[in-house]
């Protein structure tokens, strides 16, 4: 069965344990990061039961299961309808777009996001965050049916994004990377091998003051787990407790434009008028988030037998 892991506070002290129902079952250590939860931890964590469960979840407050010693991988135009939406055809995206978010950005699943003065064009994108197990020092050729082997579980990540700076200034680290434009969590959900061969059934939903904005099955992903952690482990070293997120589907706030329109921007204007059009245009689109909006996020099976929790992030300003 999914275990549903929390990193919390509770009378001024950080810890971990195990939800049940409305409950949390402590651990035995308070684990200083994921690094540590995942290599000593679990074990305590497959063993918790219900009548353990001493402590109300409305007691605490939560943190982000991913600590911000964690290396924050993301995927970038890794879902199919994202990529229709963004104007381009799934079948020619021909390699995985890979790049990092601060870990600094992180923050709970309950945190205020803050919009920066200067950023306008704020958007959400719900992601599936997959977290490390054990060491990848070497490549290493991973199988769909040996995620288990390399992974602990997976959480929810919102990649907030800044568009009026990733994209003018094809920044995708410093736009995706202010402080709390990562909320993650509520829960680190622990699998088995049989429950990660459902990754795929795992339904992804965001809502905005309770508007339904994107709603997708993670099988839509072109670049599947095992790929990337093929692809990654041939790349650099990844250790316990490290974040991948795995790319968003269709539904964002930014948009690509029609085909004529991408035409004129291509060849009869400049690339400073071009994106001064783009963000005086952003700025009467209402589904870019403003202050007073509130997200909701979650991730769960149809049949409720994985279920990730859920988000609740307002955005506020400075």
């Amino acid at each position: 069965m999914a275990i549903k892991v929390v990193h919390y506070e509770h009378q001024g002290h950080p810890a971990w344990g195990v939800v049940h129902g409305n409950r949390i079952q402590p651990l035995s250590e308070a684990y200083p990061s994921t690094a540590d939860f995942v290599q000593y931890g679990i074990k305590e964590a497959q063993d918790s039961i219900v009548s353990s469960a001493s402590l109300c979840l409305s007691e605490v407050i939560l943190r982000s299961p991913i600590t911000e010693d964690r290396q924050f991988i993301c995927q970038g135009i890794n879902y199919a309808s994202h990529v229709r939406e963004s104007g381009m055809d799934p079948a020619k995206i021909g390699f995985n777009t890979i790049f990092t978010k601060a870990s600094s950005s992180l923050a709970s699943a309950h945190a205020d996001v803050v919009r920066p003065e200067h950023v306008r064009l704020l958007d959400y994108e719900i992601e599936l965050g997959l977290v490390l197990r054990r060491p990848m020092t070497e490549p290493q050729e991973i199988r769909h049916d040996t995620l288990h082997d390399w992974l602990a579980g997976v959480t929810i990540i919102n990649d907030v994004s800044a568009r009026d700076i990733q994209l003018p200034q094809t920044q995708f680290y410093k736009g995706k990377s202010y402080r709390t434009f990562g909320p993650a969590g509520p829960y680190l959900v622990l699998l088995n091998a049989s429950e990660w061969s459902r990754w795929s059934e795992l339904h992804m939903r965001l809502q905005v003051n309770g508007n339904p904005r994107q709603d997708t099955y993670c099988g839509d992903m072109i670049f599947k787990p095992h790929r990337t952690l093929t692809e990654l482990s041939a790349l650099q070293n990844l250790y316990p407790g490290d974040v991948i997120a795995t790319g968003t589907p269709a539904g964002c706030a930014a948009r690509a434009p029609g085909k004529l329109t991408m035409w004129i921007l291509k060849h009869l204007i400049s690339e400073q008028e071009k994106w001064r059009m783009f963000i005086k245009k952003g700025t009467s689109n209402p589904a870019y988030l403003k202050p007073g909006d509130l997200m909701t996020a979650s991730i769960r099976t149809d049949d409720g037998a994985i279920d990730l929790g859920e988000q609740r992030n307002r955005i506020v300003a400075p």
